[in-house]
């Protein structure tokens, strides 16, 4: 598939990797459809981005009935869907026990499973049931691709990450099958793991902390760009021989336990 011309659904598209997924989208002719929560905010990216090829929908990925509402809608707006990439995800922080032996309450534990992993499936099936219904292009019959976010952490989860670390795992768990799946109907599945990555989230940290984390990264020394992120996406795009795979994108980063 060509990417001008084709239409893509950023969840998270408002900010961090999303919103460079969504810049990176736009300058290569895409339409894009941004998936967020954030109203005031996406208003302005659709102004930056362009009203006529970005529309922005207030959605929360762990809500069926929104995503549908927003999928429903973007397909109005543009057609054909042919690109999903979900960046939308939170990274709290909370050990297993405090210093004085409390047990971290389950309920932040389950929000960041339901909008890590649950929404991030949630919003892969149904835009696959969209992308099945489409028709096929070119020899091999490709309808669309996803492309889901995990983390390092997935891999190699530090102190105090336990719900961020299942929650990126789960989602590596899922790439192969959801590949195998979607394979009869010509989508591809693939996921991108992010290491210490130059968000504007990271960038607000004390100086100190980034060069702490930096310090892991073994080339190049510093942190992820999210353009560099975003050149993955547009790979994998590209690339029709590329699915089932979790690649990492970190410098050759291994987290050490904290």
């Amino acid at each position: 598939m060509e990417l001008s011309g084709s239409t893509a659904i950023v969840t998270g598209g408002c900010s961090g990797l999303g919103h460079a997924t969504a810049i990176a989208l736009r300058e290569a002719g895409l339409n894009v459809a941004l998936f967020d929560l954030n109203d005031e905010l996406g208003a302005q990216r659709v102004e930056e981005l362009g009203s006529e090829n970005t529309a922005f929908f207030k959605v929360d990925v762990r809500d069926e009935a929104q995503v549908q509402a927003a999928i429903d809608g973007a397909k109005k707006a543009f057609g054909d869907i042919h690109l999903c990439v979900n960046c939308a995800g939170i990274a709290p922080a909370k050990r297993l026990l405090d210093k004085e032996g409390n047990a971290a309450p389950l309920d932040g534990f389950q929000k960041t499973i339901d909008i890590n992993l649950v929404g991030s499936f949630n919003v892969s099936r149904l835009a696959a049931q969209a992308m099945a219904s489409q028709p096929a292009h070119g020899e091999a019959g490709e309808r669309g691709l996803i492309i889901n976010t995990a983390s390092v952490a997935g891999y190699e989860g530090q102190i105090g990450q336990t719900a961020y670390a299942a929650s990126k795992g789960g989602i590596i768990g899922l790439t192969l099958p959801m590949a195998r799946d979607l394979a009869p109907l010509g989508i591809r599945v693939n996921t991108i793991a992010p290491g210490v990555m130059g968000t504007p989230m990271l960038l607000a940290m004390p100086e100190k902390v980034q060069d702490a984390l930096v310090a892991n990264v073994q080339f190049p020394k510093r942190l992820g760009q999210p353009e560099e992120f975003a050149k993955l996406v547009k790979h994998m795009f590209d690339n029709a021989y590329l699915n089932g795979e979790t690649i990492r994108l970190d410098g050759a980063l291994r987290m050490p336990p904290k």
